[in-house]
C-alpha cells in the first residue's frame, strides 16, 4: 500500500513538474493575467462593502482585446480567480500537449480511451480540429480578474468563455434576460469558513449561522463574544463583483446584493487567504481551493441544527445541505463552439474532473452531473 501511495505521488508530481515546466506560452499569459494591478489586490472597506463599487477594478488583469473563434485563432478564457486553478490548470495541459505514449502525464488507458494522439489533439480531434507538429490544435489561454468581469466579457464578445464561481444572474442583476448565456458546470465549491491560525489555537473551532451573520453585519467584533481571546475581530472577504462574494452573501443573507461590514476587500482568494494567514484575529469566506495556505484554519459551522467541517465523512463541505455550497461555472455565449466545447469536454469528462477538479480541492461532478452538462455540447464530428 505504501508503495502503490509513492507511485502515486510520483505521478502526480511529474505530471505538476511537466505541466509547470513544459507550457510556457498558456502558462505566462496566464500569470501575467493573475497580477494584482500594483494594489496587492486589496481595498480597505470601513463602511458596507456596497458603498464603494470600484474596491476590485485594479485587480482585472484579463486583456480587452477580445478573441476571435476561427479554427486558427485562440480561445481565450477569463474572470473568477476561483475557477481560475482548473482552468489554469487545464490549460496548462493543453499546451503541453504531451504523446500518448507519456502515460503517466496522459492516462489515456485508465479512462478506456484508446488513442495514439497526443492530449490536446486528441481532445481537438473530437470536434474537427488538427495539430500541426506538436502543438495543440489551437492555443488555450487563461485570464483572472473576478466572476463578474467574466460575465460581462463573455456576453461583449471579449473572452470566449467567463468563469464564474456566481450565478450570472446575481452578477449581472440589471439584465432583463440571460437566454444567450449557456451555464457549463465544471465543479462544485463547498466553501469554507477559516481563522487565522492563531485564534483556531485559542479555541475558536465553530461558529453558528446567527453568529456567522453577526460578523458581517458588524454586530460582533470581539472574539471572546465567540469564545476566543479578547482580541478584536477582524472581518475579511472579496471585492464586490466577486462571484465568491456573491454567492457568500446570497447563500448567507438571502440577498446577492446585501451590505455587509468588512475590514478589507481583496480582488483574489490568493491575497484573502494571504491576509487572514498573516493576521492573528481574521475571519473569512474562502473558495477551497486556498483552505491549505498556511496560516489559515478552517471552522465549522452549525446552520439550522446541524454543523458542517471540513473532511467531516458525514457532513463535509461537499454535502448538498452545507449552505456555502456553490457550482462553478464557465458561461459561454449565445450557443457553444465546437472550439469551446473540445476544452469544455475534456474537462467534464472524468480524466478532466480527476485532472483539473479534484486535485485543485474542489468536488468533481456526480456521474449525473457530468452527463447534464455534456448534453449542452455540441455534437462531436
Amino acid at each position: 500500500m505504501t508503495q502503490d501511495s509513492e507511485r502515486l505521488s510520483d505521478r502526480v508530481s511529474r505530471r505538476k513538474f511537466i505541466a509547470a515546466t513544459g507550457v510556457t506560452g498558456a502558462a505566462t499569459i496566464a500569470g501575467c493575467s493573475g497580477g494584482d494591478g500594483g494594489d496587492g489586490g486589496s481595498t480597505s472597506a470601513p463602511d458596507t462593502d456596497g458603498s464603494t463599487g470600484s474596491g476590485g477594478g485594479s485587480a482585472t488583469e484579463d486583456t480587452d482585446s477580445g478573441s476571435e473563434s476561427g479554427a486558427s485563432g485562440p480561445l481565450e478564457s477569463g474572470g473568477s480567480s476561483t475557477v481560475y486553478p482548473i482552468m489554469n490548470t487545464a490549460a496548462s495541459y493543453w499546451s503541453a500537449n504531451r504523446p500518448a505514449d507519456d502515460t503517466e502525464y496522459w492516462p489515456h488507458g485508465e479512462y478506456d480511451i484508446e488513442t495514439d494522439r497526443a492530449l490536446a489533439s486528441y481532445w481537438g480531434g473530437l470536434y474537427g480540429f488538427s495539430s500541426e507538429d506538436d502543438g495543440p490544435p489551437f492555443q488555450f489561454t487563461v485570464g483572472l480578474s473576478h466572476s463578474g468581469t467574466g460575465v460581462e466579457k463573455v456576453m461583449n464578445g471579449q473572452l470566449d468563455i467567463g468563469n464564474s464561481s456566481g450565478n450570472v444572474e446575481d452578477e449581472l442583476p440589471e439584465r432583463d434576460s440571460y437566454e444567450k448565456f449557456v451555464d457549463h458546470v465544471v465543479g462544485v465549491d463547498g466553501q469554507p469558513l477559516v481563522v487565522s491560525q492563531e485564534i483556531a489555537d485559542a479555541g475558536v473551532e465553530k461558529i453558528t449561522g446567527d453568529q456567522l451573520k453577526g460578523l458581517y453585519k458588524g454586530e460582533i467584533t470581539n472574539w471572546k463574544e465567540l469564545g476566543g481571546p479578547d482580541r478584536e475581530i477582524q472581518v475579511l472577504g472579496r471585492v464586490k463583483d466577486s462571484g465568491t462574494r456573491t454567492s457568500f452573501v446570497s447563500n448567507v443573507f438571502g440577498n446577492p446584493k446585501e451590505n455587509t461590514q468588512v475590514a478589507n476587500r481583496y480582488g483574489q482568494n490568493q491575497r484573502l487567504a494571504q491576509a487572514v494567514a498573516q493576521a492573528d484575529n481574521a475571519i473569512s469566506y474562502l473558495a477551497l481551493a486556498f483552505i491549505d495556505t498556511e496560516g489559515v484554519a478552517p471552522i465549522a459551522l452549525e446552520w439550522e441544527g446541524t454543523t458542517y467541517a471540513y473532511q467531516d465523512d458525514q457532513n463535509g463541505l461537499d454535502s448538498k445541505e452545507y449552505p456555502l455550497s456553490r457550482d462553478l461555472h464557465c458561461y459561454t455565449w449565445d450557443g457553444t463552439s465546437k472550439k469551446e466545447a473540445a476544452v469544455l469536454n475534456m474537462i467534464l469528462h472524468d480524466f478532466g474532473q480527476d485532472t483539473f477538479v479534484a486535485p485543485n480541492n474542489y468536488f468533481k461532478l456526480s456521474k449525473r452531473r457530468q452527463e447534464e452538462q455534456k448534453k449542452k455540447l455540441p455534437e462531436q464530428v
